[in-house]
């Protein structure tokens, strides 16, 4: 075969071929350029994990009909992997045995992991139980419902202007009823003539 007895339409064959080759092999070996560490962090991890951006997450845990608590973040993730919600803008309730509001809390970032059923909120956390009482913590940690509630940091506590006091950290008895105030505390109590 000698070039130059081809016709021109043979050779405009010849050539679009020679060019559709060439782009395919310039695909194959860029495609394998690009995906090159994607493919090997793949095979490293072994995993599958799955995160989602979420906006208006609610989460909430019943049983029997019974609900325990619920939990609402403005804005969030979810880690497949470590099966953890991370919320900003929080805000919910826990529920005593008569399925009614036993506390309330606000909080600009909280955690749910759903391997340990622990909620956990950090930062300018406020929390408000039944009787009237409110608390202020750094941080809040909630492992279940037969389990005391812990507050942190900086907490503050105030109750219907008759009770105030500041210590390092609060267990709240499973029905939110009791309180135990321990680390470096100062507590106030007033009469109903006495005002803070």
């Amino acid at each position: 075969m000698n070039w130059k007895n081809l016709s021109r339409k043979r050779k405009a064959y010849i050539f679009a071929l020679i060019t559709v080759i060439g782009i395919l092999v310039w695909a194959f070996v860029s495609a394998g350029i690009i995906t090159h560490n994607f493919n090997r962090s793949q095979l490293a991890t072994g995993e599958d994990k799955q995160e989602a951006l979420i906006n208006g997450l609610i989460l909430t845990e019943t049983k029997e009909a019974e609900k325990y608590w619920e939990i609402y973040g403005e804005s969030g993730t979810y880690n497949s992997t470590n099966e953890v919600a991370l919320l900003d803008n929080v805000i919910g309730n826990f529920y005593d045995e008569n399925n009614t509001v036993a506390m309330s809390f606000e909080s600009s970032h909280g955690t749910y992991n759903s391997k340990k059923n622990e909620i956990i909120l950090y930062d300018n956390t406020k929390i408000v139980i039944k009787d009237g009482t409110s608390l202020f913590a750094n941080r809040l940690v909630w492992s279940g419902s037969e389990n005391p509630v812990h507050a942190k940091g900086n907490v503050k506590i105030i109750r219907n202007n008759e009770f105030y006091a500041t210590a390092e950290e609060v267990e709240i008895s499973p029905d939110y009823s009791k309180f135990k105030i321990s680390g470096h505390s100062v507590s106030k109590i007033y009469d109903s003539k006495e005002k803070k």
